[in-house]
């Protein structure tokens, strides 16, 4: 089966790269697409952020995974590619509540695709992407949040 992992990946984190690699483990197929929001800012430019989402699937050796981006519904870009599971990790009861409401969209637009949840590892349930941009603006350390090649590139698209 082939299923859907989405982030916004701004940057993609230690975190999410565990809930990928876990689902990938589950799935014989999985695609980790960047979701594109034209509304919202980002720090690095869509080409910067896949290269680091595909620099953690190469350091991670996942065969069975593919890196895209999209933009519009979810639910949308499932059927698109034929995926018949969305994956969402979650970290905390926020996280719940914003995914439950996603859930029952995506449900609402098609009722054949599935929401999977899979819980963050605890040494990664306080990690989110602003934190990490946060602390790099301030000049602070990364490395354990992210790949080195993404703190490096990170770094480059932030502000001095």
């Amino acid at each position: 089966m082939h299923a859907l992992y989405p982030i916004s990946g701004n940057p993609p984190t230690w975190g999410h790269a565990d809930v990928m690699a876990r689902a990938a483990r589950v799935f014989e197929r999985l695609t980790w697409a960047l979701a594109i929001n034209p509304t919202k800012p980002y720090e690095c430019p869509q080409d910067v952020r896949l290269e680091m989402m595909r620099d953690y699937v190469r350091h991670l050796g996942l065969e069975n995974v593919t890196v895209a981006a999209y933009q519009g519904a979810t639910v949308r870009f499932a059927e698109q590619i034929g995926a018949g599971v969305i994956i969402k990790g979650l970290r905390n009861q926020m996280d719940l509540q914003a995914e439950m409401e996603q859930a029952f969209g995506n449900r609402g637009i098609n009722d054949r695709i599935e929401t999977l949840v899979l819980f963050t590892q605890p040494r990664n349930g306080a990690i989110s992407s602003s934190l990490i941009r946060e602390l790099a603006l301030l000049g602070e350390d990364i490395d354990d949040y992210v790949l080195p090649s993404v703190a490096q590139r990170l770094r480059e698209y932030l502000p001095r």
